[in-house]
């Protein structure tokens, strides 16, 4: 490093988020950052490990993350940015939407605060973009093989990515009006802001990625369409089916899927707009998140922005401890309390309630009645299930319901139904170690097959499965 005592001389130093009052008015990133000598210093606080657990533990695409934080520490940015971009197509989004399971790992977190890996990450691709260290790269070689990506989410992008890199002729076709699936769609861009995402699909264009947007697989263009077109296909569709509540009064108007929220706000900042979708707003309303993963903080942060009377975030499962839990000691990802950008910005959050039904008027939800719970585990051991608190039974007031709950699979899929592609017990497409479905030709990649996680680990899943597209052809 550029110091062997950085991690003793320098503190951690995160740039923090733009003033509440501020960021309520757009919906532009909230994230502030730290500058290129500041990025530097924070860097020479990698410890370069002998057994670097970021790297080999934390990252699920394996960054090389004491080799870059060395070159940034000594200002060599280029180099740094060949060591990512190794293992990392699209440092751009990780840097910003990532959960930093690495820094959760990092030695240094042992005794203090963790290296600000993401932060550098983010700051290497950055200064690489504005430098104009990052350019298209065209195959010298085409080879002749033709594959068709559907899906152009996190997973979707990588494989295209890779396999273009390789040589190979990609169209990835996408069903809504842009690609970028729910980095486009999904994420808020007071987290991710579109451009970036745009950016990015414009450098693989440029590099000979062809995108086909608009297109309903199954229903615009069908299998023997593709198949007669293309060698292979690679699905990378997500997990698009949401987990429903399925209680008393869930019909009831005013209950929705945060995606189908999300969405609808994604597509109107970026001036796409609704069409005749029933607008969802929360302007003026009483709103009830249900669901405390990043999902539910994302529709905390817009329904803010909406206007809402009040937003509360209600969580089944216990409230986690302030601090790391001695149940998940390092370096494995804590259980503890953590805070979003959105949480900051005003909201009441509770933990251990189970909704047990909506009631409305006129068709139109008004309340919802609601039940503490303890988390009990049986006398024989196992996991802990949920058991009513007695006498822990109330009512709330709402407006507006979004579910956030997760999803449990990769939903309608004419293809998947058409071929019959076998699934597993959980509704996922079965996949050999090859990736390869169980059609010839076929493979799946990203929650399709894994269900839903992180963005992160989309891509390192969208990543293998084009290695093993090329191997396939290589073995042909």
């Amino acid at each position: 490093m550029g110091t062997d005592t950085g991690f003793m001389e320098y503190d951690r130093s995160d740039p923090g988020y733009r003033p509440v009052e501020e960021r309520l008015r757009d919906y532009r990133d909230v994230a502030l950052h730290l500058s290129d000598e500041d990025i530097g210093v924070q860097a020479t606080r990698c410890m370069d490990c002998g057994i670097p657990f970021c790297h080999g533990y934390g990252c699920p695409v394996t960054n090389m993350i004491p080799e870059f934080n060395d070159n940034v520490s000594r200002g060599r940015w280029e180099e740094a940015l060949n060591i990512l971009l190794a293992t990392n197509p699209f440092p751009e989004f990780t840097g910003r939407i990532c959960p930093a399971p690495c820094e959760t790992s990092c030695v240094l977190g042992i005794n203090k605060d963790p290296v600000t890996i993401r932060e550098i990450e983010l700051a290497v691709i950055e200064h690489a973009f504005q430098a104009g260290l990052i350019r298209p790269q065209v195959p010298e070689k085409r080879r002749e093989e033709r594959i068709a990506v559907l899906g152009s989410g996190p997973s979707g992008l990588a494989a295209a990515y890779v396999l273009n890199r390789n040589g190979f002729n990609v169209v990835v076709y996408e069903n809504n009006l842009h690609p970028g699936g729910i980095l486009r769609y999904g994420i808020p861009d007071f987290k991710l802001e579109k451009s970036i995402v745009e950016r990015r699909v414009d450098l693989m264009r440029e590099e000979g990625v062809a995108f086909e947007t608009g297109v309903e697989i199954g229903e615009d263009i069908s299998y023997r369409f593709l198949k007669s077109r293309f060698d292979a296909m690679l699905l990378t569709g997500g997990a698009s089916q949401p987990r429903d509540l399925n209680v008393e009064g869930r019909e009831l108007e005013g209950i929705y899927f945060a995606m189908d929220f999300l969405t609808q706000q994604n597509k109107r900042v970026s001036g796409e707009g609704i069409g005749d979708e029933t607008p969802i707003l929360a302007e003026g309303k009483n709103v009830m998140v249900i669901g405390g993963g990043d999902t539910g903080s994302d529709c905390v942060g817009t329904s803010i922005r909406h206007g809402a009377k009040s937003v509360i975030q209600f969580e089944i499962m216990p409230k986690p401890p302030p601090k790391r839990s001695d149940a998940t000691p390092w370096p494995l990802w804590p259980n503890m309390l953590r805070e979003s950008s959105s949480h900051k910005e005003g909201c009441e959050r509770r933990w251990s309630v189970s909704t047990k039904n909506f009631t409305g008027s006129g068709g139109s939800l008004s309340q919802l009645t609601c039940v503490e719970i303890d988390w009990v585990t049986p006398p024989e051991g196992g996991r802990p299930s949920p058991v009513e608190r007695e006498g822990s039974e109330f009512t709330v007031d709402a407006d507006m319901v979004l579910l956030a709950m997760g999803f449990v699979g990769p939903g309608h899929n004419r293809l998947v139904q058409d071929r019959n592609l076998e699934l597993d017990g959980r509704g996922l497409i079965k996949r050999d170690e090859n990736r390869m479905t169980s059609e010839e030709g076929i493979f799946v990649a990203g929650d399709m097959a894994r269900g839903a996680s992180l963005v992160v680990r989309a891509i390192q899943d969208g990543k293998i499965a084009a290695q093993c597209l090329a191997r396939y052809f290589d073995s042909k």
